[in-house]
């Protein structure tokens, strides 16, 4: 039986849903592979302050969006630089103690930390960070200048580690970031019978409103601008664990059908519910959309919009996917745009083309490296 680690935090829900996805696959081709998802700052590090700053302030408020790219990620940065020793001698004790075979990082920042300490402790178990964002975000972000082997969801990526001097045998694209599979998986479910089991008109254009695990106020903003709009839709909100905004968009007044949901295991039924998809241009949420043939509209802000994100709204652009705005002040116009009859088809027809198969390409890169295939036995003849 092998030993894989991933590696995660708690910043977001996307780390830990890679890591949940890549599981799935594993378990599902029943490789004998015993998974360890470890949170590193809080099971290993002893530290919660970093996720639960981002959680409550990064994600959630405006002021705190100003400082992350000047302030609060530098100031991380220089933490782990710090601390590089402090960490280094605990994650040693860790891979100690659990002897893994593979080792993949799902997370930036700590990258370096995490490879020396594996080179000390257990030099011959390999490294890989699998990049869950569409960029890297140098310097010191996801790719370090260490040997050890490179996983890039988009072209970009790959071309930044080569930039950074990553030879291409280490290097490995995949079709996109990491999303669970049941996303790439048709759902069966009437869809005019499923909208009108929650309250919903059964053929009204449908809306999917979803800012990750956590929610956003701005998702409020969104709901009073459409509710002035004079368009035919209907609206589902996911508001994640943020159970204060769900109430406040249940009291808010109607005009047309809504459906406000909390933290759900189901998105991706909601999201067969839907037509189009607005929110955050976060990785793995706009992946998921587009997997389900969701056209998106999501905003990139050169100040509010946080760095490791502008590079999906790059993303969404240039493969038509979708529609990427400054901010979400004129959103009734813009989803009246996106409503056009050909506007629409065309994003729906990119994003329905689209196949997003990049949990099952990283488990098949991780199974070479874990079991590499024996060399080619060659005949000599005399």
């Amino acid at each position: 039986m092998k030993k894989v680690c991933f590696a995660i935090y708690d910043m977001g829900a996307g780390h830990r849903s890679t890591a949940n996805a890549l599981k799935q696959v594993i378990e599902a081709r029943n490789l004998p592979w015993q998974v360890e998802i470890v949170e590193v700052l809080k099971d290993i590090l002893g530290t919660t302050f970093p996720q639960y700053f981002y959680n409550t302030f990064i994600l959630k408020k405006k002021w705190a969006k100003r400082i992350n790219d000047p302030v609060s990620v530098p100031i991380f940065k220089l933490r782990t630089r710090l601390q590089h020793r402090f960490w280094c001698r605990h994650l040693r004790q860790y891979w100690r103690q659990q002897q893994p075979d593979l080792v993949v990082s799902l997370m930036p920042i700590v990258n370096r930390v995490l490879y020396d300490s594996l080179r000390l402790e257990c030099p011959g178990v390999p490294f890989i960070t699998s990049i869950t964002d569409f960029a890297d975000c140098p310097p010191h972000f996801w790719i370090e200048p260490q040997n050890q082997h490179l996983i890039c969801p988009s072209t970009q990526a790959y071309e930044q580690a080569l930039a950074a001097g990553y030879p291409d045998h280490r290097l490995y694209q995949t079709s996109g970031v990491v999303i669970h599979p049941r996303f790439s998986q048709p759902v069966r479910v009437n869809r005019q019978n499923a909208r009108q089991q929650r309250g919903l008109h059964p053929d009204l254009p449908t809306g999917l409103i979803c800012f990750g695990s956590h929610g956003d106020p701005e998702m409020l903003n969104i709901a009073r601008r459409l509710e002035k709009a004079n368009l035919p839709l209907q609206l589902v909100f996911i508001c994640g664990r943020n159970q204060a905004l769900a109430d406040h968009l249940r009291r808010l007044p109607s005009r047309f059908p809504r459906v406000v949901e909390g933290f759900t295991q189901d998105l991706q039924t909601y999201m067969h519910l839907a037509d189009f998809f607005i929110g955050k241009p976060g990785s793995v949420g706009v992946s998921e959309a587009v997997a389900m043939g969701l056209p998106v509209i999501t905003e990139c802000d050169p100040v509010m919009t946080l760095f490791q994100e502008r590079a999906t709204a790059d993303w969404l652009s240039a493969n038509q996917f979708g529609l990427v705005v400054r901010n979400f002040q004129q959103i009734d116009q813009v989803v009246a745009r996106l409503l056009e009859p050909e506007t629409f088809q065309r994003y729906r027809h990119n994003t329905t083309a689209y196949r997003n198969q990049a949990a099952f390409e990283v488990v098949d890169i991780l199974t070479d490296l874990l079991e590499p295939a024996p060399p080619a036995m060659v005949s000599v003849s005399g």
